[in-house]
């Protein structure tokens, strides 16, 4: 018959037995560590990348993108609304000031400058006619106001020859009066006729005068004209090298399209973008290195764009050589500008052992050993890096990432 075992004798048990697996757990852990400690973690040194601790400048650098392209280009857009009607040199081909690229089709654009030459012939000749109705208008006016004027003169003298009558007896007081009337109205058809004198001089020289500034708004837009149908023929204004050419013939194209862009080879800038948070820290003037490929070109931040786009800040970098061989239209590179520099520091080449600047750990190469050393960076670039403290010219230091091992205090090296 079987037994039954008491409560707490189970509790017994498993108390026990969590002990025992806990010890186990403990010693595994324990005998681990000190092989850890004694059997010390190693490398290959042909799988490490080190670097000689030395004496030098940095440059400290924030990171941008560019895209280089030539100094100077000319744009050269249609100058009218017309279509292409003969494409005279290719994308490529090396052009003269004053070499046509390709020609346009004139003839709608010509229609409308003789329509448009008609339009101010007939104004200004409408103009003319104005002036000479002002003279005419202006002397048959002036002609009866000295008509008038002799008629009152002539009336004045009657009123005074009534009045001597009507003194000696010979004229009535109804003579006298009459007369006086008729000099009245005399005076007052002169005044009217001289309101309508300078009435009519001010109406005319106002038609006169608007008809002048349409005549003037009409000729400046005949004369630009004018000028868009000599740029119909698109000549080159510099040296360069045809770099875009529309070659589409018969295709339309509209006032202001692209036409074909003539640029300067032998010259070259940069445009760049950087986040805009470096707002703060870009300036005009300050020190860029750009690097394509194996190559290392510096220059100055000579332009800042005032807008931001997408979070991205446009600058133009002017290359101190602008000529370079390795230097090709539309070529991207990596933009380091420069925010501060120091001289006489001890640095490294910069790599994946570091992060950020700061207090951190490296790996310094001594009697066939990699010892862990805390330090402080501080200026870094793409190439350098400073180390503030506790390492010494000449001393070798792990660039490679270490991260492996992070816990480990020395690194046996293997050759």
């Amino acid at each position: 018959m079987d037994k039954i075992i008491p409560r707490e004798v189970l509790i017994r048990r498993k108390k026990k037995g969590f002990l025992i697996a806990l010890i186990i757990v403990s010693s595994i852990a324990f005998i681990f560590i000190l092989f850890r400690i004694w059997i010390k973690p190693s490398v290959n040194r042909s799988t490490i990348i080190t670097s000689v601790v030395e004496t030098g400048s940095i440059e400290n650098t924030i990171a941008a993108s560019g895209e280089i392209l030539p100094e100077f280009e000319q744009v050269i857009t249609s100058p009218i609304n017309s279509s292409v009607q003969k494409v005279l040199t290719e994308a490529g081909t090396a052009i003269s000031p004053g070499q046509a690229i390709l020609t346009l089709d004139k003839s709608s654009a010509q229609t409308e400058y003789e329509k448009q030459r008609f339009q101010l012939e007939s104004r200004q000749n409408t103009i003319q006619k104005l002036r000479i109705e002002l003279g005419k208008s202006f002397y048959d006016l002036k002609s009866n106001n000295e008509i008038k004027e002799l008629k009152i003169n002539s009336l004045k003298a009657s009123l005074e020859d009534y009045k001597r009558l009507f003194r000696a007896g010979g004229a009535t007081r109804e003579d006298v009066a009459r007369a006086e009337l008729d000099l009245k109205v005399a005076q007052l058809e002169k005044k009217q006729l001289e309101n309508e004198i300078r009435s009519k001089q001010q109406t005319m020289k106002s038609e006169m005068r608007e008809s002048e500034i349409a005549a003037a708004i009409e000729e400046n837009g005949l004369r630009a004209l004018k000028r868009k149908l000599l740029q119909a023929d698109i000549l080159a204004i510099r040296s360069g090298v045809v770099t875009y050419v529309n070659k589409n013939i018969g295709a339309a194209v509209t006032e202001g399209d692209v036409l074909a862009r003539v640029a300067d080879l032998n010259s070259f800038k940069l445009s760049g973008t950087i986040s805009d948070s470096y707002l703060d820290q870009l300036r005009r003037g300050m020190s860029a290195m750009i690097r394509i490929n194996d190559s290392l070109l510096h220059g100055k931040v000579s332009n800042i764009s005032p807008g931001i786009q997408n979070g991205l800040i446009s600058f133009d970098v002017m290359l101190n050589d602008k000529s370079n061989r390795v230097l090709r239209p539309n070529m991207k590179a990596d933009v380091y500008l420069v925010t501060d520099s120091k001289d006489k520091v001890l640095r490294v080449a910069n790599g994946p052992a570091f992060k950020g600047n700061g207090a951190q750990e490296i790996f310094i190469l001594q009697d066939g050993k990699a010892i862990k050393r805390a330090v402080h960076t501080g200026m870094s670039n793409f190439d350098y890096i400073e180390l503030k403290d506790n390492v010494r010219e000449g001393e070798i230091v792990v660039i490679s990432d270490m991260s492996d091992f992070r816990n480990a205090k020395e690194i046996n090296i293997r050759r």
